[in-house]
């Protein structure tokens, strides 16, 4: 009997993570037929994808006033339900406060009020039931029902299970009676970020760790519906269309081939303010031969924002190399802008000869520290700023649930002044394995499954 998919790439990153790694290849072998439903435009997914799937392109999804206020009271009484004793999740709670005199601030605090009261597992659901309702006969989620009923998707698989957008998407399933699968988008999406679009059949999840925490956080959910498959996020690392030569990485880069190379990632500004601190520090200890070694410095901005608050460091230190991850707008005017962000493939190529070739990483608590981990770098995290010193507080990072785990695994260097910044560069230069057993562990409690055929395992 043939099967066929159907497949929901939400936004960039899913874009990245699916059509950018052997998961084409592993539909193509083993599905009989299958059906990308794009949040993208059909422009952005390469020729070879365009071959493979039938691609529909979605047409965009634009919350309403009282959709959007149930929702916000459904994602805070599941932040507030889960805020004892789990610092990130308070964090993230308090940082919806709101207190400007506009429709959106009164409502937000509205919702803050409801969800102070109403915030039980029971709660959550009546208020996610209360949203999948307001959305029910809206045109858009009656005109994703009709492509439902003309492509007749076995299942329908979605690549993240958070963008608001995507609630049509799991109402019209629910209609047509297509169960469906959500792939659980990143290592701190459970333990400290808020409520998912919606219910899903069955979920996939990076590893046991992940199966647990979903666990706890949505009662809801048993074991049976929960399926363990690793992550296609590295599965580039491990794949040969990718492979880039150290030569080709230190012509590319302009690169000194007979010096290490440090490499700083950045996170994008809302959470990585001090990110210009940390390189100006690195710069000026090569500068002053704080470096107990002549290094190459690259810097890799996020791939979520623009690269522009870094363009005077780039001018006053002009020893410094820089990578600005190639990744274009596929779409202007969308109500969530950094979901039309898509990689390229040779920015995947560039990713990973940085992870293979760079000697060293320092960020700040991103999960870039799983990526070079792939390759046994030694990883630095800084986090200078605190509540009493006038920086931007990172600390408070270290108490994040996700990342407090990887604080505590003796896998990082976790610096929190320029002295140690220093300190650590200097140890990882010449102890790059010092830390290789720790990182073992703490990728293997991260990631349930090997690298090597994860898009395989997934689609099986």
């Amino acid at each position: 009997m043939s099967k066929t998919i159907g497949i929901v790439i939400t936004d960039g990153v899913g874009f990245r993570n699916f059509m950018l790694s052997g998961f084409p290849d592993a539909v193509f072998k083993t599905i009989d037929e299958a059906v990308i439903f794009s949040c993208l435009p059909i422009s952005a997914y390469p020729e070879k994808v365009k071959l493979q799937f039938k691609i529909v392109e979605l047409e965009t999804y634009r919350e309403g006033t009282y959709t959007g206020f149930v929702r916000k009271v459904k994602e805070l009484a599941h932040l507030r339900n889960h805020s004892n004793g789990n610092f990130g999740i308070h964090d993230n709670y308090l940082s919806n406060v709101n207190k400007r005199y506009t429709k959106k601030g009164i409502l937000t605090r509205i919702a803050f009020g409801l969800a102070e009261y109403f915030h039980s597992e029971e709660q959550i659901l009546w208020w996610t039931k209360k949203q999948m309702q307001s959305i029910r006969n809206h045109n858009i989620t009656q005109s994703y029902f009709k492509l439902l009923q003309q492509y007749q998707p076995d299942l329908l698989f979605f690549t993240h299970q958070r963008p608001p957008f995507i609630a049509p998407m799991i109402e019209a399933a629910e209609q047509a009676n297509i169960p469906t699968t959500a792939f659980i988008f990143s290592w701190d999406n459970l333990a400290s970020k808020g409520r998912m679009a919606g219910n899903f059949n069955h979920y996939m999840v990076w590893s046991e760790l992940m199966k647990t925490e979903l666990l706890h956080f949505y009662p809801s959910v048993t074991d049976k519906q929960i399926h363990t498959v690793g992550t296609p996020q590295f599965e580039p690392y491990v794949m040969d269309n990718y492979q880039t030569s150290r030569t080709e990485f230190t012509q590319r880069f302009g690169i000194n081939p007979d010096y290490p190379t440090l490499c700083f990632s950045c996170g994008d500004i809302s959470t990585s303010k001090n990110d210009e601190l940390y390189i100006s520090t690195i710069a000026e200890a090569m500068k002053n031969s704080l470096i107990n070694r002549n290094a190459n410095l690259i810097v890799r901005t996020s791939p979520a924002e623009a690269p522009d608050r870094f363009f005077a460091l780039a001018k006053q230190y002009d020893f410094i190399k820089w990578n600005y991850p190639d990744w274009i707008y596929a779409r202007d005017c969308h109500p969530e802008p950094w979901t039309q962000r898509i990689s390229t493939e040779q920015d995947v190529k560039d990713l990973r000869a940085l992870l293979e070739y760079c000697d060293v990483n320092i960020n700040m608590c991103s999960t870039m520290s799983l990526d070079f981990m792939q390759f046994d770098k030694p990883v630095i995290n800084p986090v200078f700023g605190n509540t009493k010193n006038g920086l931007y507080d990172d600390q408070r990072f270290l108490k994040y649930a996700h990342y407090e785990r990887v604080a505590n695994s003796g896998a990082v260097a976790i610096v929190k002044n320029k002295e140690e910044l220093i300190a650590a560069i200097n140890d990882a230069l010449i102890n790059p394995h010092k830390t290789s057993a720790e990182r073992k562990k703490l990728l293997e409690l991260q990631i349930g499954r090997p690298l090597k055929n994860t898009s395989v395992g997934i689609v099986e």
